[in-house]
């Protein structure tokens, strides 16, 4: 098992989002404004999809890599923390999933 954490790769996340566009990938999706991450969020999701579906679990685990740094950005890029997504799912966990999805309201 590695030590890398989800909080590494957001601290690593908000160095490069500091640094200047033309010096860092993490920094020109960040400049785009939500919509730029976003977007790559939404391919990097599809793919993993895909990759799932078709058994492939090398290119889901590659994928699912693009998904979680790509979230990451987006968050970074509207300002929210991982901390408060963090938060949420503690408090989703502190029941059962059947539970919490019963205790939402209606979108």
């Amino acid at each position: 098992m590695t030590a890398f954490t989800l909080a590494d790769l957001d601290r690593i996340v908000r160095e490069r989002a500091a640094a200047a566009p033309e010096d860092s990938y993490t920094a020109k999706l960040v400049a785009g404004g939500p919509a730029r991450p976003a977007k790559k969020l939404g391919e990097e999701a599809v793919e993993a999809a895909i990759a799932a579906v078709q058994g492939d679990r090398d290119g889901l685990t590659a994928e699912a890599a693009d998904v979680l740094y790509h979230l990451l950005v987006v968050l970074r890029a509207t300002d929210v923390p991982l901390e408060a997504v963090m938060a949420e799912l503690e408090r989703r966990t502190a029941q059962s999933g059947i539970a919490e999805k019963a205790s939402r309201r209606p979108a």
